[in-house]
């Protein structure tokens, strides 16, 4: 199988010729001569790009499929909206493992072939949701992978019992054990952090905490996991989740807090929120922090936003943190793609010789256009096989 005339990301032109799954090599472009033969997909020049990485998705708490359902949250805080996504949970009647399907599907047709899902634990739902995303991920593992974060939505002191369920959910099959603003939510840092990492260290586990909390405060939480971190070996292992503190504290104190972020090889997520300050994402990469991107929330009980797009949320992230040069675009899309990779242990990604033969098309000519764009995937092909063309599946998925 050979997919012809392809313009690679380094603006290079090649023939990427397909064998077993994988790219058996990658040779100079034919040129239409070629492109005719019946086992050649012709891309007449059409940008090629890795696949895009979800660092952060709630695949459990989308409705996505569902009937329309107003916000619930009576107020702004994270405490408020913690409330009444219980209420919506308690109240819902069809199995996260159908609406989160829903999600998937939509991903995948949008170039999505690699994840981080966060999945609620707590003392109303114990593993339900878990074992919800663990159906989810066989279902569809010839498609997608699915890392899995046992996350406290609830959190984890004032939801007395979800310390035991977070280990049982590594033990389980999660790979990460999450938290939640272990001082606006559970009111005592050391007491949460000391059950996240007690887990982190007894499972082999990775970490992956979100932090709300703005402010220097905020900024403290964000060095103690650092000094954790740091201190029981588990650099790249972990990740802080928002941090919005670290914009909204002076450049001096955020530049400190990267040089610690980097010796701890603690990662930072942003999806470029819309209400809430963004990480100074240069400067963090500069001074040698992985930031990496998104989606967040997607049509559920925290937010009436999101579809999954990568390549989108590639732009709202550079939108957000105000990116105008193209050198600025490429680093919004490393954080959806190798940047993510890379936070989630993807050794075997990118176009490559030897690697596997997943990529997306769309039609742009550099990086930053396909960000600035974000047009419509015109193929997603996994090991080898187109599974969408223009956003719509083409392969039988699993129902």
């Amino acid at each position: 199988m050979r997919f012809a005339n392809a313009t690679l990301p380094d603006g290079s032109r090649h023939d990427i010729e397909v064998e077993g799954g994988r790219i058996s090599a990658l040779r100079p472009a034919s040129g239409a001569a070629h492109a005719a033969a019946s086992d050649t997909v012709d891309l007449g020049g059409t940008l090629v790009l890795p696949p895009l990485v979800d660092g952060h998705i709630h695949l459990d708490k989308t409705l996505l499929g569902l009937p329309w359902l107003p916000n619930q949250s009576a107020g702004n805080k994270v405490s408020d909206r913690i409330e009444a996504e219980r209420r919506v949970r308690a109240a819902r009647t069809v199995p996260e493992f159908e609406t989160g399907s829903n999600l998937v599907r939509q991903v995948l047709a949008s170039g999505t072939l690699h994840m981080r899902s966060h999945v609620d634990i707590d003392n109303q739902l114990g593993l339900r949701n878990l074992h919800e995303v663990l159906k989810i991920r066989e279902h569809f593992r010839d498609f997608v992978t699915i890392e899995i974060v046992a996350f406290p939505q609830s959190g984890i002191l004032r939801s007395p019992g979800t310390a035991e369920l977070l280990d049982e959910a590594i033990a389980q099959g999660a790979a990460l054990v999450g938290g939640l603003d272990p001082v606006g939510i559970d009111g005592d840092l050391d007491a949460h952090l000391d059950a996240v990492f007690a887990i982190a260290q007894r499972r082999g586990a990775g970490v992956d905490i979100h932090l709300h909390d703005g402010g220097e405060g905020g900024l403290a939480q964000i060095l103690a996991i650092a000094a954790r971190t740091e201190a029981l070996g588990l650099q790249g292992k972990v990740a802080v989740s928002h941090a919005f503190a670290l914009g909204s504290v002076s450049t001096d104190s955020a530049t400190r807090a990267a040089d610690a972020l980097a010796r701890a090889g603690v990662a930072i997520m942003s999806h470029g929120p819309g209400g809430a300050t963004i990480p100074p994402l240069k400067l963090l990469r500069e001074h040698g922090v992985e930031v990496f991107g998104g989606s967040d929330n997607i049509r559920d009980a925290w937010s009436p936003f999101g579809n999954g797009d990568m390549l989108d949320r590639a732009m709202q992230i550079a939108y957000r943190a105000n990116f105008r040069h193209d050198a600025e675009l490429a680093l919004a899309f490393d954080m959806v793609t190798a940047a993510a990779a890379r936070v989630l242990g993807l050794s075997d990604y990118g176009l490559k010789a030897g690697g596997p033969a997943d990529f997306v098309t769309v039609e742009a000519t550099t990086l930053a256009e396909a960000v600035a764009t974000r047009k419509q995937r015109s193929l997603v092909v996994k090991s080898g096989r187109i599974v969408a063309k223009d956003g719509t599946l083409q392969t039988p998925l699993p129902r």
